[in-house]
């Protein structure tokens, strides 16, 4: 059946254009003059596809696309030459996706046929996000369904680990057999075993008959073991065997089981950290990590927030028969800038409350519960400086200070690691620089690069004083160190990009060795350097 695609004349030269584009391609197209009568056609014609070609800006835009987001098409807006900010666009308005005018026809059905794919999955999926977090758990997602590796999916609490670990397997070839979830945590270590690997009867006092265990229940399927990290180490073993042989004993047993049974793991602490803890076999870390993937927490693609919001208003608003109007922009705003702790679930949780409870069938600023009001906002704090004190907010001062303090630890952990390696990093602990001519507010975070040929330790005040970027001198170093100072006023990014480009040069550009360096993986500096606009900067030696 042709993918059915609804478009606006708001431009009508654009409109006209895409649409014949689009029947070229084979789509069944509608076109609708007015905004006002989006509502309707979107009812009458069921789209899989809505181009909205001009009135991004419009007022009452972002209300009429809140109340067809019950529909869950996927929504291209082409956007003005002018609108150079397309992620506000597709922050404020839901949309999957923005393209500047002027655009080729055939680049908009392209796009367009791209969003239907990737709303198909997601409502396949029940994941919802055009975070590229997100759409790259998707991809991986289709990639890893087919198969029946081991998947360790590993994510804060509430992120939907689950629900990642459902779609593998209602993608896979084993859909159609049993999907058995089992919580680690939940079960009391001395039950751990018998409840996945069962017992035989008279194998423990109150083993009154035999029982089969999660694995045997699983059997042809999937069994998805969440908080996997909370497992004892004597289970780990037993579950070990599971993965390497495909067979286990059941308590009390003496004939070995052979099972057919997809595992899919979870944690929501990171699985290398507890192995380097001594909390996690390494050998059951490398055999359950075989196909990762990582779910950021709500705080990290925070421009999804409004899509789940409007999302979980119409759903509760159809399951409590609320008809309701949506959600001010001033409410929204509020959502989007809160911490989130507990990630998509919590959101979930209060949406649902929020439209039960909204007196007038709109959500406002007051229907917000009032710690969720009060998370987000900045607290001020008085901070002395050399030159006099200026206020910064609470939660800026909390980010600096937990961002010196992982510094620490990160360089304490590299000088255990790396004492054979050329390269080192030292910290200067909070000293200060020494005072100059109108610059007496800096505090130098850190340095990164060579060790002194001629050995010995340096000091801050061996070297020169210098801003985030230029690169002192340091008498006798085998080559130019990076000096990271914090000046009252500089934002945590810039102090952030400064490190990540100071590891770069420390490690020549290895972009492996540089993401071990700073503590976070390599996808994250990836995205970190095309945040930062670094991907093409490769640092001299």
């Amino acid at each position: 059946m042709a993918a059915r695609v609804l478009i606006t004349m708001e431009d009508l030269e654009a409109a006209v254009r895409a649409n014949a584009a689009f029947e070229a391609a084979g789509f069944k197209t509608t076109m609708v003059s007015a905004l006002d009568d989006l509502r309707s056609a979107v009812r009458r014609t069921d789209p899989d596809l809505m181009v909205l070609t001009g009135g991004l800006r419009e007022t009452g835009m972002a209300r009429t696309l809140a109340e067809v987001a019950e529909a869950r098409l996927a929504t291209l807006g082409l956007a003005e030459p002018t609108d150079a900010d397309t992620a506000d666009l597709t922050r404020r308005l839901g949309l999957s996706g923005v393209l500047l005018k002027p655009v080729p026809a055939d680049e908009v059905v392209a796009a367009g046929r791209r969003l239907i794919e990737r709303k198909k999955l997601q409502l396949r999926t029940g994941i919802l996000g055009e975070d590229p977090g997100i759409r790259e758990v998707l991809s991986r997602i289709e990639q890893m369904a087919p198969v029946t590796s081991t998947v360790l999916i590993q994510g804060a609490s509430g992120t939907g680990k689950e629900l990642v670990a459902r779609a593998l397997h209602d993608l896979s070839p084993r859909r159609g057999k049993p999907f058995i979830p089992v919580n680690c945590a939940a079960i009391p270590e001395s039950l751990l075993e018998s409840e996945l690997f069962g017992h035989e009867k008279g194998a423990f006092t109150g083993a009154a008959e035999r029982r089969l265990g999660m694995f045997e229940l699983a059997e042809a399927g999937t069994i998805f073991l969440d908080e996997v990290g909370e497992m004892p180490l004597a289970t780990q073993v037993k579950l070990l065997r599971v993965l390497e042989e495909r067979a286990f004993f059941r308590v009390g047993g003496v004939q070995p089981i052979k099972v057919d049974v997809r595992v899919i793991a979870a944690t929501n602490r990171p699985l290398r950290e507890l192995m380097d803890a001594g909390l996690v076999r390494a050998d059951l870390y490398y055999r359950l990590n075989v196909l990762p993937i990582y779910i950021a927490p709500l705080r990290e693609r925070r421009g999804d927030i409004p899509i789940l919001v409007r999302r979980f208003i119409a759903e509760f608003s159809r399951l409590h028969d609320r008809p309701f109007k949506g959600i001010t922009q001033e409410a929204m705003q509020i959502l989007v800038e809160a911490p989130w702790p507990g990630n998509v679930r919590q959101l979930r949780n209060l949406v649902e409350s929020m439209v039960v409870l909204a007196p007038e069938g709109e959500i406002r600023a007051p229907d917000i519960p009032r710690e969720i009001r009060e998370s987000g906002r900045n607290l001020p704090v008085l901070v002395p400086g050399g030159g006099g004190s200026r206020e910064i907010s609470g939660q800026e001062l909390q980010v600096i200070v937990q961002s010196l303090l992982d510094l620490r630890l990160q360089v304490e952990d590299l000088r255990r690691r790396l004492d054979d390696m050329p390269h080192r990093i030292e910290v200067i602990d909070a000293g200060r620089w020494p005072p100059a001519a109108g610059r007496k507010d800096e505090v130098v975070v850190g340095r990164v690069g060579s060790w002194p040929a001629g050995g010995g330790e340096r000091t801050a005040d061996s070297g020169q004083r210098t801003a985030v970027g230029e690169t002192p001198l340091w008498e006798g170093a085998e080559r130019p160190a990076e000096v990271i100072v914090w000046e009252q006023g500089m934002k945590m990014a810039e102090v952030e990009r400064a490190a990540i480009a100071a590891a770069l040069k420390a490690t020549r550009g290895n972009r492996r060795k540089a993401a071990e360096m700073l503590g976070i993986g390599e996808r994250t500096l990836y995205r970190k350097l095309k945040e930062y606009e670094l991907e093409g900067v490769v640092p001299g030696g």
